[in-house]
């Protein structure tokens, strides 16, 4: 029981790192991908996933890679944050968890984005806190792994994952 909940432990803490150096840094560290992504296949075979249904779990986040890869080329996205919804797509799988994920972060994103745009149009990037002056900048980018990170915790709350790892 206690190696269930330390291997489903990752996704939360993946989630939060991920949030936190893109809001920092405007970079989501491969590192958290890759703990992620690693973290999948022990914590599924831990949880009693079946191992068709893992197979479709993999399918998923490989769909996602290769759509939000696409998208970084075309320049709609960060790559960090493509390979974050990729491997957090790894742990939802073809389910209403994922599509809940991608409805979640975008509304969570879109309200972050009007959020910084006002806040840009009305502050001036002098507030001596490296990272807040970095967001005021008018040619940065918005750290959207913020979004990512907060609908990820968002969906993981009520996801048969949590169940796993208390139950």
């Amino acid at each position: 029981m206690l190696a269930t909940t330390l291997f489903l432990t990752v996704f939360p803490f993946a989630m939060i790192y991920s949030a936190l150096t893109d809001l920092l840094e405007m970079k989501i560290e491969n590192r958290a991908m890759i703990v992620l992504a690693a973290a999948f296949l022990p914590a599924a075979y831990l949880a009693g996933l079946p191992w068709p249904v893992v197979g479709m779990h993999l399918l998923t986040g490989f769909l996602c890679l290769c759509v939000t890869f696409g998208m970084f080329a075309a320049g709609w996205m960060g790559g960090g944050d493509a390979k974050l919804i990729a491997a957090t797509a790894l742990w939802f799988g073809p389910t209403m968890l994922a599509a809940e994920y991608l409805l979640v972060s975008a509304l969570v994103g879109g309200g972050l984005t009007l959020t910084i745009l006002v806040l840009r149009s009305h502050l001036l990037p002098v507030t001596g806190v490296a990272f807040v002056d970095r967001l005021m900048e008018k040619d940065t980018g918005v750290p959207y792994g913020i979004a990512l990170g907060v609908a990820g915790l968002y969906v993981y709350s009520h996801s048969f994952w949590l169940a796993a790892a208390l139950g």
